[in-house]
């Protein structure tokens, strides 16, 4: 617990909370199209109505004395071919780190981070990714995340 703040799994009941963490998280980087983020809540509630049930998406909630939800992250565990270091067919990647504004700066993401990590290396995976905001980047140096290699092309 930090600061009053526990980290807690999230559960199917969180769903909304999953998605607007999500959408907060792309209007902080810039990302205002309101139909572009109807249709990623709508992909989103898709994807998280099976992916949290079947545990393929772990959620992590960083939750207030009052009960409300301030911040979350996620992992989403992938079928990967083997790779250096991974002892399953398997891969982890972290996404939808956010923490309400007004609960930034309190060691928040730094928790949800360090609990999802520790989570990822209790079930044998032999490293995690993510992909860093500026705004998330230098919190994740300092947990020890480099850059690598990976590159995106954008098709639409």
């Amino acid at each position: 617990m930090v600061n009053g703040i526990r980290i807690r799994a999230a559960t199917l009941e969180d769903i909304s909370v999953l998605i607007h963490h999500r959408r907060a998280m792309w209007r902080d980087m810039g990302r205002e199209d309101a139909a572009v983020l109807e249709q990623m809540d709508a992909a989103a509630r898709e994807y998280f109505s099976s992916a949290v049930p079947d545990g393929s998406y772990r959620g992590f909630l960083a939750v207030n004395d009052s009960g409300e939800v301030v911040g979350g992250g996620g992992i989403v565990i992938s079928p990967w071919p083997g790779s250096f270091r991974q002892e399953k067919p398997r891969r982890a990647m972290i996404l939808n780190m956010y923490v309400e504004k007004a609960y930034r700066r309190r060691g928040i993401a730094r928790a949800l981070m360090e609990a999802m990590i520790e989570w990822c290396r209790k079930e044998g995976f032999g490293y995690v990714g993510l992909h860093a905001s500026d705004e998330g980047r230098p919190l994740y140096e300092k947990l020890g995340f480099r850059s690598t290699n990976e590159m995106r092309l954008e098709l639409k």
